[in-house]
């Protein structure tokens, strides 16, 4: 079934290669929201689904791309073992391809690695209607380079994902979360202080003057680590990362818009009007304000950073931002580069992920 689907994929690829039409790339729907508005013929690849290879003892799945993330980690956790960079959702109906494509990452991304750290290899179709593989099921198999983590990130820009083999790993033994009151400042020094140290950190986190601070690994390591660090436990932990990590807890039930800040870890307190929850040991840090994307753009970049529109206001606006932040003429040349050398006639995805690529 999903072999013949994958033969009318690649058929209407070559269709609208042929025909010069645009491609709207979709699988389960759950993150038609972000990137910039696109257009162009529906391109169906939910039902292009399943797992097709999995080794526990070798740390590796490889699945096709409308496999539903639900699926993949139930069949992870029945082997005690999960997605290291644990993706966000935003929905059940929410796909392996759409995730890598996206490479959305949650709480654990600086301490375990981001989604693309995690891909090993992928087919795909590219804007001829060729099928072309990279990679493959093995950790060290790449002679050149990588080109199956390009994927990761180009939101359906580059090809259209059929499959993916990822690396994984054992879900770990006992988990903890810890809440600390500390000030911003001394917030961002701990966070910084207990990333260069050997503790089994796996999520920091600060919110309203409290510090959620994540250990996981073995008993022993967990324990020690949490004498270490001082403060109280949370009880319902799994539940607090899980809320951060789908965006549920109380700070993101708003209608105004919600910017990504990534940063260089030891960034200080910025001086922006609105509010902040701080991630990744402040490394990521998500803003709630009506600012001008502008200023937040240029007072993030004095920093090294860069600032992502991730959900607009639900109030129409007359000019509407980019959802990214717009590239140097040296960065958007290679763009467009890689752009000419997988989807020629710009098939897929027309707009979404910098406007005019």
């Amino acid at each position: 079934m999903s072999e013949d689907l994958s033969q009318a994929l690649q058929a209407q690829v070559q269709a609208a290669y042929a025909q010069g039409r645009t491609l709207d790339i979709q699988a389960g729907k759950s993150k038609t929201w972000y990137g910039n508005p696109t257009e162009g013929e529906i391109l169906a690849v939910a039902g292009h689904s399943g797992i097709l290879n999995y080794e526990p003892s070798e740390l590796v799945i490889t699945a096709r791309a409308g496999t539903r993330l639900t699926e993949l980690e139930a069949t992870l956790a029945a082997h005690g073992q999960c997605l290291a960079f644990e993706p966000p959702h935003f929905a059940e109906t929410a796909t392996l391809g759409g995730t890598i494509a996206s490479n959305f990452s949650g709480p654990a991304r600086p301490y375990l690695g981001a989604a693309r750290d995690f891909v090993l290899g992928c087919k795909l179709i590219n804007g001829q209607g060729e099928i072309l593989q990279f990679g493959g099921q093995v950790m060290k198999n790449v002679a050149g380079y990588d080109v199956s983590r390009l994927m990761a990130g180009a939101l359906g820009t580059l090809g259209v994902l059929l499959e993916l083999s990822l690396r994984v790993i054992p879900k770990p033994e006992t988990e903890l979360t810890l809440v600390n009151t500390l000030s911003t400042t001394d917030m961002l020094q701990q966070a910084n202080h207990s990333a260069r140290l050997p503790l089994p950190l796996s999520g920091f986190a600060y919110l309203d003057g409290q510090a959620y601070i994540r250990l996981s690994g073995t008993e022993g390591a967990v324990k020690q680590a949490s004498a270490f660090i001082g403060g109280t436990a949370l009880a319902a932990g799994t539940n607090f990362w899980l809320s951060l990590r789908e965006q549920q807890l109380a700070f993101f039930q708003t209608t105004e818009p919600l910017w990504r800040l990534s940063l260089p870890a030891d960034t200080g307190v910025l001086e922006l009007a609105g509010s902040t929850l701080y991630d990744w040991g402040g490394a990521q840090r998500w803003l709630v304000s009506n600012l001008d994307a502008l200023q937040i753009r240029n007072t993030v970049a004095e920093y090294g950073g860069h600032a992502t529109l991730f959900r607009r206001s639900s109030e129409p606006t007359p000019v509407s931002p980019s959802v990214f932040q717009p590239l140097t003429p040296e960065l958007m040349h290679y763009h467009r580069q890689l752009k000419q050398a997988f989807d020629p006639k710009g098939l897929f995805n027309p707009n979404r992920l910098y406007l005019g690529l």
